[in-house]
């Protein structure tokens, strides 16, 4: 999860809401991201996407058995179906989105009993951390614009 904070404080410096992912198999780390919507102007450049994406072409599989993707926040509906998708076994993450979070904070994906593929969440993984991250950024960003007008 550290290697996800200091993906997310990348995401930062370059302007984009600080959102860090790792996806790991094994003690293996095979994929890092960040969130990069802003630098791409891509809606689906959400760090996890960017994660399994890379994590994929890694390993020349789109099934990503016995992986594990952490997450500085908690993944939306895009994410975590693409990670349910990509057979993802474990999602682990910081902070709860109560705007967005699709893993139990404003719908419970993960828990849909009709889907194909069971997925383990855990939430709360240095979630003070996380917070304390995207609190900074959003501040600092307020900041700017207060002093722009």
């Amino acid at each position: 999860m550290q290697l996800a904070l200091d993906e997310a404080r990348l995401a930062a410096v370059a302007g984009e809401v600080p959102i860090g992912a790792v996806l790991v198999v094994g003690e293996t780390v095979v994929a890092r991201a960040h969130n990069r919507r802003e630098i791409w102007q891509d809606p689906t450049a959400h760090a996890e996407l960017i994660a399994i994406r890379e994590a994929s072409a890694q390993l020349r599989t789109w099934r990503l058995v016995g992986a594990t993707l952490y997450v500085t926040m908690e993944p939306c509906a895009m994410c975590i179906g693409a990670a349910i998708l990509a057979r993802v076994e474990r999602v682990v993450f910081g902070v709860w989105d109560p705007k967005g979070g699709a893993c139990g904070s404003v719908l419970n994906i993960p828990e849909e009993k009709r889907l194909n593929h069971r997925i383990e969440v855990i939430g709360g993984l240095l979630e003070e951390e996380s917070r304390e991250l995207l609190q900074g950024f959003f501040k600092n960003l307020r900041a700017k614009t207060v002093e722009e007008i």
